[in-house]
């Protein structure tokens, strides 16, 4: 293998966002790049060994670490421990072996659920570990901000060599999710509930009250800036990937938007005793703004469009 050849690992490559990465990489062209796209197949990188096994085989240059341990909020209020411990386990191993086999750049994914539920708005990147977040994914979410803290402790006593840093995206949507009716995200979980309403001609019935706030972003939109991130973010500290936050919309206009695309006539029920989670957590893209000013995004109606059409057509193989 040439010497100045860049290897890029994608751990989590078979998820939603490692599959919209493969697709962006495959439709630009980027000579002299191998990229490799983990699955869990690959080997269990909760496993020191594995992960060391991996890194032994691959050789990697550049990491894009996308795997972790992910819900909705039910499964992240019932499982606390466990979305805490795996991604704790996951994170340290990934880090650890970039340190061990010198990769020039990793790129970790966190989340917008990290931030402090009691806070101002828009929140951005500065907030990070200003307060508790909510307490329905407080396992995840701290497991998730030890990856900012652990990077930078990297860096600190390593020096530049251990370039680590962190983005964070919103809430992301797109073909190939997990479309699991209980631990799934909410996009997939109201697109796989519309399908089987149209198909058993039932109710729809949504959980909590439609009014939380949220902001999407669609994965291949995601994954042309992990790409621009890789490329050209050079700070430690981490960067908000996401659409403006007047693009921000209810949980209801989801609804709206997915039974539009799929062509949902029939009743659509709100189930008001089931808990809504964090009312809202807008976040600024002033900073992502700043340094790629000439960014847009795909209409959201459109995405979900294609999202929705995905599921319909790769229904006896979607995750769910």
């Amino acid at each position: 293998m040439e010497s100045n050849r860049k290897v890029v690992l994608v751990t989590g490559g078979g998820g939603l966002v490692g599959k919209g990465i493969e697709q962006y990489v495959k439709e630009n062209n980027r000579p002299n790049e191998q990229w490799v796209f983990l699955r869990s197949s690959d080997g269990d990188i909760r496993s020191k060994e594995q992960t060391t096994a991996i890194f032994t085989k691959y050789k990697p240059t550049h990491v894009i670490h996308l795997a972790a341990r992910v819900g909705g909020l039910f499964s992240n209020m019932r499982h606390k421990v466990e979305f805490f411990r795996e991604n704790i386990a996951i994170n340290d191993n990934i880090l650890s072996c970039c340190k061990e086999f010198n990769v020039i750049k990793c790129v970790s994914c966190l989340s917008t659920c990290i931030f402090p539920d009691k806070t101002t708005y828009p929140i951005d990147e500065t907030m990070v570990h200003n307060g508790p977040p909510h307490p329905s994914n407080e396992g995840y979410a701290y497991a998730k901000r030890m990856l900012d803290v652990l990077g930078r402790a990297y860096n600190e006593e390593y020096g530049s060599s251990c370039r680590f840093t962190t983005v964070i995206p919103t809430n992301i949507y797109g073909p190939h999710d997990n479309y699991h009716i209980a631990d799934s995200h909410v996009i997939p979980g109201l697109i796989h509930k519309t399908y089987l309403a149209m198909k058993n001609n039932t109710d729809l019935t949504i959980m909590g009250t439609g009014k939380p706030l949220r902001q999407f972003i669609y994965s291949l939109d995601l994954a042309k800036l992990f790409v621009w991130v890789l490329d050209n973010y050079d700070e430690l500290d981490p960067i908000i990937l996401s659409v403006d936050d007047q693009d921000e919309v209810s949980i209801t206009d989801v609804v709206t938007m997915i039974t539009e695309a799929m062509g949902f006539k029939g009743k659509i029920i709100y189930d008001t005793s089931k808990a809504d989670g964090q009312y809202k957590k807008t976040a600024s893209n002033k900073k992502l703004r700043s340094l790629y000013p000439n960014l847009s995004f795909t209409p959201m109606k459109d995405a979900i469009k294609v999202s929705s059409q995905w599921f319909i057509n790769n229904f006896e193989v979607a995750r769910k």
